[in-house]
């Protein structure tokens, strides 16, 4: 276990050398810690440095407490997932009737995905007051895109319906749900449902790069990602639910067995489901403004990884399974930044142009490439690696942005033409 212990200490202070990571990261093998450590600052205003018992958002890691809470009520026969959700539904948020609970929970349900640049949802009407009924009118109560069953879409409104669910059903609200059935019974002291409002001891604020400065992260309200993302945890309270699932804690054998059954896309219920080294492994990430997670687990060998971030400076994904290699023996190779591509000034303006009306922009300013974000409040600082090809000046990035011209010789990125 020390040449382990050893090999990830390396691996991981090469990596963070690289990048300006607030977080923790915390490598846990049978019961025995092969790394743990916090960086960077929990509050940047008052000094305050990040700690093991810091608390992070963990954005769509959230959807597995969600699936499991849906599981509760199914092993205590409140509801049947292979039936219609609109049974499970009150009155007013009724979908198609084709759409069963089975299908939320894997992300097969064929509802429209509003999760998009051209909805303005994303930094416009998720930072308004919150109406469960007028959010679910604007944005979920549309015709759906695909038949239920047929493509997996993973898809933010099939877990806020699946909230709304564990409410109608259980008569409680979502929070009091997650608390009195999961939190407390696995004494996870330090997890709550954020409704963006509740102070929350020991939390980390979320940061972004504007420019080349630390900000925090744009405000949005918390309350509409109920299901889907709110909840606040640290790596203590993780493992222990680590251990829960594990040990298969709390649930019914039988109902353990379609929790971690893998459905389309190695989706199961708020899991992915992969078989690497030989092995199973159950995962998820998250990701949102100012969040950067991830977690692992490996059942048959013990084996829980936990990287908890409060900026967006790391690829969570790159470094999380660069940590699994090492744990099984696989080589890693050395992390390293991506070489920048000499372009001229003339040759940078010809990128330079609104794609996407007040969400999608490129600028040029003082001699550097930005993607404007956010009505033009955000300024993401990029450079090109090769023809037509950027990444972030300060994050890791594994796929560099496209921005080159089509068949007809307009510049496009992300598959819009500029203006």
């Amino acid at each position: 276990m020390q040449e382990v212990s050893m090999k990830l200490d390396t691996y991981i202070n090469n990596y963070l050398n690289l990048w300006d990571f607030y977080g923790v990261i915390q490598v846990i093998k049978k019961d025995e810690i092969l790394f743990e450590r916090a960086y960077g600052y929990s509050s940047i205003e008052f000094g305050i440095k990040n700690e093991i018992k810091s608390c992070f958002s963990i954005a769509s890691m959230s959807k597995q407490f969600t699936a499991f809470a849906i599981m509760l009520l199914y092993d205590k026969k409140m509801l049947d997932i292979d039936k219609p959700a609109n049974l499970f539904l009150p009155i007013d948020l009724k979908i198609d009737d084709s759409i069963t609970v089975h299908h939320l929970l894997s992300h097969t349900s064929g509802l429209y995905n509003f999760y998009n640049f051209e909805n303005d949802f994303f930094a416009e009407y998720n930072r308004m007051n919150y109406s469960r009924i007028d959010f679910f009118n604007l944005y979920i109560n549309k015709k759906p895109i695909n038949p239920s069953g047929k493509e997996f879409d993973y898809n933010i409104s099939n877990y806020n319906l699946l909230a709304w669910i564990i409410e109608y059903v259980s008569g409680e609200n979502y929070e009091d749900f997650i608390r009195n059935n999961i939190f407390i019974p696995l004494n996870m002291a330090n997890s709550y449902v954020d409704d963006g409002c509740k102070t929350i001891k020991n939390r980390s604020c979320n940061y972004v790069k504007d420019f080349d400065a630390n900000i925090k992260s744009p405000y949005h309200n918390e309350k509409f990602s109920i299901g889907a993302g709110s909840i606040i945890s640290n790596s203590d309270d993780l493992f222990k639910w680590y251990s829960c699932l594990r040990d298969r804690k709390i649930l019914s054998q039988k109902t353990y067995t379609r929790f971690f059954n893998k459905n389309q896309d190695n989706y199961c219920y708020g899991l992915e489901h992969h078989h690497v080294y030989g092995t199973d492994r159950y995962s998820h990430g998250g990701d949102h403004l100012g969040v950067t997670t991830f977690m692992q687990n490996y059942f048959d060998e013990d084996i829980c990884i936990i990287i908890l971030s409060n900026n967006e400076a790391i690829d969570q994904y790159r470094l999380g399974n660069a940590i699994s290699d090492i744990l099984h023996h696989v080589d890693v190779t050395h992390p390293n930044i991506h070489e920048e591509y000499s372009l001229s000034e003339e040759q940078l303006k010809e990128y330079c142009g609104t794609y996407l009306q007040n969400k999608i922009e490129i600028e040029l300013i003082k001699g550097n490439l930005y993607f404007t974000r956010l009505r033009g409040n955000l300024h993401i600082e990029i450079y090109p690696i090769g023809k037509g090809r950027f990444v972030r000046r300060y994050s890791d990035q594994i796929a560099p942005y496209r921005i080159a011209r089509n068949e007809n010789g307009d510049m496009t990125f992300f598959g819009y033409i500029k203006k």
